[in-house]
């Protein structure tokens, strides 16, 4: 249940607060929880490409604009899942 409420919060910081889990990428929605496996290690490096990869931003384009994003992000993992990388099963969404 901790697991679940970590992630919780992690999806309502990245997703309300920061405006990051999804968009219509080339006539198809994604969310950041269509990319995350259903077993194995998922780091907080993967999670922020994720979130960029469903909102259609490549960071490579510029990356100087999108570092402070980028480090954000990954500070939020860490900070709500306790670590840089975390198995994945810890990461299920209550979708609210």
């Amino acid at each position: 249940m901790a697991d679940q409420q970590s992630f919780d919060a992690l999806m309502h910081e990245v997703c309300v607060e920061r405006g990051w889990c999804g968009a219509v990428v080339d006539g198809r929605p994604l969310h950041v929880t269509d990319f995350l496996p259903a077993r194995g290690t998922v780091t907080a490096d993967q999670f922020v490409s994720w979130l960029l990869e469903a909102e259609g931003v490549d960071p490579a384009d510029d990356r100087a604009k999108w570092e402070s994003h980028i480090d954000a992000l990954r500070e939020a993992f860490v900070r709500h899942m306790g670590e840089s990388s975390v198995d994945a099963r810890r990461l299920v969404w209550s979708g609210c």
